[in-house]
């Protein structure tokens, strides 16, 4: 019994080391170069104000590639499905702009503040992005009541023809 738990142990421990062998250099702090590419964003928040509900909800965030190397967006998600972002898939080229277009749902009545997480190959690979505002309450419209068109009188007839 002592041998087979010896055994074991000692496979797993062989298991253990032979993994730790093949990790990529990037998970060891290894000789993997940083990446060059880099993200400055315009500004990093919105604020819409006071808007109406079912108004325009769409912001692009504007951003320049200041980096060296293409810039890759792997990922942009908002803090819920009301914030919907839309980001390039193609690589950003150094000295390159484009933009991430956030499409907020105004007819959601009330005050938010939501954000958008942004993946990029930079150095810093994640950046929030943030929006805020007020959506006032839907306009109920009052409507006339109709006259029927046929409620059993004669037309009027205008003695002036």
């Amino acid at each position: 019994m002592k041998k087979i738990l010896a055994f074991t142990v000692l496979l797993a421990a062989a298991t253990l080391i032979s993994q730790a062998q093949n990790t990529p250099a990037v998970a060891q702090g290894g000789d993997q170069k940083p990446s060059l590419a880099e993200i400055k964003f315009e500004s990093l928040d919105h604020d819409y104000g006071t808007i109406k509900n079912g108004a325009n909800g769409i912001f692009e965030f504007k951003f320049t590639n200041t980096g060296k190397e293409p810039l890759l967006i792997t990922e942009a998600h908002g803090s819920c499905g009301c914030t919907v972002p839309e980001w390039p898939k193609e690589p950003i080229k150094p000295g390159a702009s484009s933009a991430i277009k956030v499409s907020y749902d105004t007819k959601r009545t009330g005050a938010f503040t939501k954000t958008v997480t942004v993946t990029t190959n930079t150095k810093t690979p994640s950046t929030v992005l943030s929006i805020k505002g007020i959506v006032l309450e839907a306009v109920k419209e009052e409507t006339m009541p109709l006259r029927k068109a046929d409620d059993g009188a004669t037309p009027f007839a205008n003695p002036n023809r």
